[in-house]
C-alpha cells in the first residue's frame, strides 16, 4: 500500500536546513534528477540576496551553491507573478559571473552558472512544467555545434570545449502544471514541491534522506512555532496581493464598462466572474 509523508514546504527548507553540510544530500538527490548527472554539492556560497533571514523575502528564496565540477547553480523558489522577471534572472546570473571574477584575472576563470527557478506561478503559454534554455554555437546552415580548444596548462595537452559548457543554462519548473504522473526521478521531487509530500514508492537517488529530513513531525516544537508563522506569514501575503491584482482587474474592468464595452467580454479578457464586474458597474 502506496503512504505519503508530509515534509515542510521547499523554500523553508532552503532557508532554515538544506545550507547545513548534512543535509546537502537532499540537493544533490534533487540535482541529480534535474541535470542527469551526478551532483555532489561542496559548499554553500555567498551571494547578495543568499541570506538565511527567514523573516524576509517570502516572495522569493533562493541559495547559491557549488558543485564538484566548480559549476555555481542558483536554485530560486517564485511564489509569485513577477514583472520583467526573466529579464531578472539574466541579470542575476550576469552580475554572479562579474562579482565572482577578480580584476584583470584571466576569463577562463569564469564559472560555469546553472540558474534553476522553482515557480508556482504560470510564467507563460506552453504545455510542458519543466523548460531549459541552452546556449550552444552552431552553424547557420550546418547546424552542426562549433567546437572551440583550449591549452590545459597542467597536462599541456589541447582540450574540446563546447559553449554548453561555458554559457550559463536556465531551468524553469512550473510546479503548477505538474499533473502527478510520475515517470522519471525528477517527478518525484516535482511532485514534493508541488504537494509538500514524498509517496513511500519513490526510489530516486536520496529522495529517502528528503522523506527522512524534512519530515513535518520530526520538527521540535519550537521549530514547528517558527514554521507555522513562516506559513500564516506567506498566507497573507498571497492575500494581499491577490487583493490588490483583484483591485486593478476591477479598475479596468470598469474602464471596459465606461467605454461600453458589454459585460461577458469583459469577463473573458479580465478572468472576473460577472458577478464581481457589476460590483464595478456605475450605480
Amino acid at each position: 500500500m502506496t503512504t505519503e509523508t508530509q515534509l515542510v514546504r521547499f523554500d523553508w527548507a532552503i532557508k532554515s536546513l538544506l545550507r547545513d553540510k548534512a543535509n546537502f544530500d537532499v540537493l544533490e538527490g534533487f540535482l541529480t534528477a534535474l541535470l542527469r548527472e551526478d551532483i555532489q554539492v561542496i559548499e554553500i556560497l555567498d551571494s547578495e540576496s543568499n541570506q538565511p533571514d527567514i523573516d524576509k523575502k517570502f516572495n522569493r528564496v533562493d541559495i547559491l551553491v557549488k558543485d564538484q565540477k566548480q559549476q555555481q547553480i542558483i536554485i530560486e523558489i517564485q511564489n509569485h507573478q513577477e514583472t520583467g522577471y526573466l529579464e531578472r534572472i539574466l541579470w542575476g546570473v550576469s552580475k554572479l559571473i562579474v562579482d565572482n571574477l577578480e580584476l584583470g584575472q584571466d576569463y577562463r576563470h569564469i564559472s560555469k552558472v546553472i540558474s534553476i527557478s522553482i515557480l508556482y506561478f504560470n510564467l507563460g503559454i506552453g504545455e510542458d512544467y519543466v523548460y531549459r534554455n541552452v546556449n550552444e554555437i552552431r552553424g547557420l546552415h550546418t547546424k552542426k555545434e562549433l567546437v572551440s580548444r583550449r591549452l590545459n596548462r597542467e597536462t599541456k595537452k589541447f582540450e574540446k570545449r563546447y559553449s554548453k559548457d561555458i554559457f550559463p543554462d536556465f531551468y524553469f519548473i512550473t510546479v503548477e502544471r505538474f499533473q502527478d504522473v510520475i515517470e522519471s526521478d525528477l517527478d518525484e521531487w516535482i511532485y514534493m514541491l508541488k504537494h509538500s509530500a514524498l509517496r513511500s514508492d519513490f526510489k530516486s537517488k536520496n529522495i529517502d534522506r528528503a522523506r527522512d529530513k524534512l519530515m513535518l513531525l520530526k520538527m521540535s516544537r519550537e521549530e514547528r512555532k517558527r514554521y507555522e508563522n513562516y506559513i500564516e506569514d506567506i498566507v497573507v501575503e498571497n492575500d494581499v496581493i491577490e487583493t490588490a491584482r483583484v483591485q486593478g482587474k476591477l479598475e479596468i474592468a470598469q474602464k471596459m464598462l465606461a467605454q461600453g464595452m458589454d459585460i461577458e467580454t469583459i469577463a473573458s479578457l479580465t478572468d472576473l466572474s460577472i458577478d464581481v464586474i457589476k460590483t464595478a458597474s456605475p450605480k
